[in-house]
């Protein structure tokens, strides 16, 4: 059984994961400066927060993509 402390070690690195996670999506933009975010400002946020965050990142990933798409087609020939 897991105690207090062993709990609370494992939903802070589940949460510095997630804050990895996070970095790692804003930084997967062709031609964007990479970004490093202090894990401080987001540790506050609860861990749903911060899946609500990257639920939020990979919907804008593929709409970016379906937006990319979109765009290309229209130089395929007939």
């Amino acid at each position: 059984m897991l105690t207090n402390v062993n709990m609370e070690n494992h939903q802070m690195q589940r949460k510095q994961q997630l804050i990895q996670d996070i970095q790692n999506l804003l930084n997967s933009y062709d031609g964007i400066h990479p970004t490093a975010i202090n894990p401080n400002l987001l540790e506050f946020m609860d861990e749903e927060t911060l899946v609500s965050i990257i639920s939020s990142l990979l919907d804008q990933k593929e709409e970016n993509s379906k937006a990319d798409t979109a765009w290309l087609e229209k130089f395929k020939t007939k």
